[in-house]
């Protein structure tokens, strides 16, 4: 209320105001901002900073007012935000449901009505997976646009800050208000950041559906929204190509390529006490550390062929595109999801459409599609490297042409068990 007023007071005496003057923001609970608890999600004592994260510096900066921190998986290690040592985030579609993870609690109070716009961090799909299950926008940045000064790293190179919101254009004015290159950060990369002009004439771009990788196991129902949303994109005026681009998928040396920097990150504190990590992401962190360098390095190599695959499909398409996660519905507790008939860990389903994209820096917008299913299903657009421009104004022509949807609140019924939105996130 204190930020508020200041800005109130700027407006009255005549004075400009950033472009997102008065507007609530929620981060999640890894990013500093001085002199607020920061609990990474995790079992210590909350850490006090005495400094702001630069993309937090950034959106005070643009005027928005943070109202509070959201609720993660544990140091973001995962993709239920299913806590073990501060509980589950709740679904605001369905309070038995997971929201996704690891930034589970920016989706669910956005979804919720909470806040108009939230941030989160994506490292695997982290943005992008809470945003599908939510039914809202969420945008994964490429490698570098965003500062990580101030945010706790789980992969450093893979590591990304990206806004959640009900409509693209709300997330590209957060997208645009952080982003920007930070000396302080070695990750950030000095590329100009161009403001959206408005909505792409979609006569004009080429969507590419990158197989195999789309043939992934997906529900039926997520699998028959794509179908339908690629031939209402089309009759909107785009042409949608398939492209063979069999390097484009998952592949085993993903967790090679995560863990080996997540082990590097933790190694020092499960060495000394394991028992402070949770279960789940305790044994992900004792997994991580038995990769071996020789491991990682081969990794390495694995991502550098898949950002040269992207690359071939883009010589031919503006974006590419694919379902946003397997599955939608992850009932909270349990660790495994039915896709086809087949139970298959959690994870994976979430996963399979969203990490490939992280390890090759890419960006990438996850939307929601107009259905009657809750949550609705979800498609994510990917462009290359550097490309958020494009994407988001590609991103704006789909809502207008009503290929997605506008995200609204569930409808809250008071009385309703879990039924006050603020608890969700």
């Amino acid at each position: 209320m204190e930020a508020a007023g200041h800005i109130d007071a700027r407006v009255a005496r005549g004075l400009c105001v950033g472009a997102l003057a008065g507007v609530p923001i929620a981060i999640k609970d890894l990013m500093d901002h001085r002199g607020r608890p920061n609990s990474y999600g995790s079992s210590g004592e909350p850490a006090i900073p005495e400094t702001t994260a630069h993309a937090v510096v950034r959106l005070e900066g643009a005027g928005a007012v943070i109202i509070g921190r959201t609720g993660l998986h544990e140091f973001g290690f995962g993709f239920s935000s299913e806590n073990h040592w501060f509980g589950p985030v709740h679904n605001p579609w369905d309070l038995t449901l997971s929201p996704g993870g690891s930034s589970g609690g920016s989706a669910a109070a956005v979804a919720a009505g909470v806040v108009p716009a939230a941030v989160g961090t994506d490292t695997g799909g982290s943005v992008r997976v809470p945003a599908a299950m939510c039914g809202i926008v969420g945008l994964k940045p490429s490698h570098g646009r965003v500062s990580l000064s101030g945010v706790q790293p789980l992969a450093p190179m893979l590591d990304t800050v990206g806004p959640l919101a009900r409509t693209v254009a709300d997330a590209a004015a957060v997208y645009e208000a952080m982003a920007g290159d930070d000396p302080s950060d070695p990750w950030s990369v000095p590329q100009p950041v161009h403001r959206a002009q408005g909505p792409a004439d979609l006569s004009e771009v080429t969507i590419g559906v990158p197989r195999p990788w789309t043939d992934l196991l997906v529900v039926a129902d997520q699998h028959e929204a794509f179908r339908a949303w690629l031939e209402h994109v089309s009759a909107s005026g785009a042409t949608v190509v398939e492209l063979d681009l069999p390097n484009l998928r998952p592949s085993s040396k993903t967790l090679d390529s995560l863990y080996f920097e997540a082990a590097n990150v933790h190694r020092s504190a499960w060495v000394e006490n394991p028992d402070q990590f949770g279960p789940e992401v305790g044994e992900r962190i004792e997994e991580a550390t038995k990769v071996s360098g020789e491991a990682f390095l081969d990794a390495l190599a694995w991502r550098r062929s898949l950002r040269a695959e992207a690359m071939r499909g883009f010589e031919r398409v503006d974006v590419l595109a694919t379902p946003t996660v397997a599955s939608l519905r992850k009932p909270i507790g349990s660790s495994t999801v039915n896709v086809l008939g087949e139970e298959i860990h959690y994870a994976k389903a979430k996963a399979m459409f969203t990490t490939p994209v992280n390890h090759a820096g890419l960006p990438a917008l996850a939307l929601a599609l107009p259905g009657a299913s809750q949550p609705p299903p979800s498609v994510q657009i990917i462009g290359p490297q550097w490309s958020e421009q494009r994407l988001i104004e590609i991103g704006i022509a789909l809502e207008k042409s009503g290929a997605v949807a506008v995200a609204k609140p569930p409808h809250w019924r008071p009385g309703e068990v879990g039924g006050n939105p603020e608890r969700t996130a």
